[in-house]
């Protein structure tokens, strides 16, 4: 494991190197304890197809919240015959019928902040417990709480190494590589969904909205709780007993 002060020393390191290269350094500090959880955004596919393009030793997985977009799972499986490798599915504890069994249908509506909890941040938690750093697509440009993350930092969340490749990577860059390497993405960002989540959360955004307008529309709501700087009992977020989330 890394202590804090190795990581911060390769985030001053990296700063300002190419993707591919922190990649590199990832896996050459942490393999085979280094595993990349990809949301099928573009930006996730950018670091498969660079994961598989440099062959480097790096476990690869989603959350399969089992709310994700036909799109997406079709998208899921063409990385996985255009590349070569497997993108392991990890799940909630809870289907999402035994979600509305447990606490009532809907939960997205009625407590988005607990339902990501359940069906997001708990089965991250879990698949992250048995290595020592983990990759992110997080951009700083996407949201305020991710405009200080560091290209290599410590998760305070959930107790590892945290390496953000683009972090420096602005849309247009993703755009570039994405046209250049032919890389795969999701059809329906043509379609006016800049960013991606589970079908109920989700919807196009109009002209002029920011990218990540169309998440949790009309919440207040731009992060599912996986990047956000600080634990979730300081935003106030406690998961609750079934009947509170009736009643929600």
């Amino acid at each position: 494991m890394a202590t804090t002060v190795e990581i911060d020393a390769a985030a001053g390191t990296l700063e300002g190197r190419s993707p591919a290269d922190v990649l590199a350094w990832a896996a050459g500090r942490f393999a085979p304890r280094i595993t990349f959880a990809t949301a099928f955004g573009a930006e996730g596919c950018v670091l498969v197809d660079l994961i598989a393009r440099h062959h480097l030793p790096i476990d690869v997985f989603t959350l399969d919240t089992g709310l994700l977009f036909p799109e997406t799972y079709a998208l899921w499986r063409r990385l996985e015959e255009r590349y070569g490798l497997t993108i392991r599915a990890v799940h909630p504890e809870l289907s999402v019928e035994g979600q509305a069994g447990v606490y009532g249908a809907v939960l997205w509506e009625r407590a988005p902040d607990r339902c990501c909890e359940i069906r997001k941040v708990a089965p991250l938690r879990r698949a992250l417990s048995g290595f020592d750093a983990w990759i992110t697509s997080i951009r700083r440009d996407q949201t305020s709480d991710r405009s200080v993350a560091r290209v290599a930092e410590w998760d305070l969340r959930f107790g590892l190494g945290k390496v953000n490749p683009l972090a420096g990577w602005t849309s247009e860059d993703v755009e570039r590589y994405v046209r250049v390497h032919r890389v795969p993405v999701n059809p329906l960002h043509a379609r006016g969904y800049p960013s991606i989540g589970c079908m109920p959360c989700t919807t196009a955004v109009a002209p002029g909205e920011g990218p990540r307008a169309g998440r949790w529309r009309g919440r207040g709501k731009t992060e599912c709780g996986l990047h956000a700087r600080l634990p979730l009992a300081a935003h106030g977020l406690v998961l609750g007993t079934p009947e509170e989330a009736s009643a929600s």
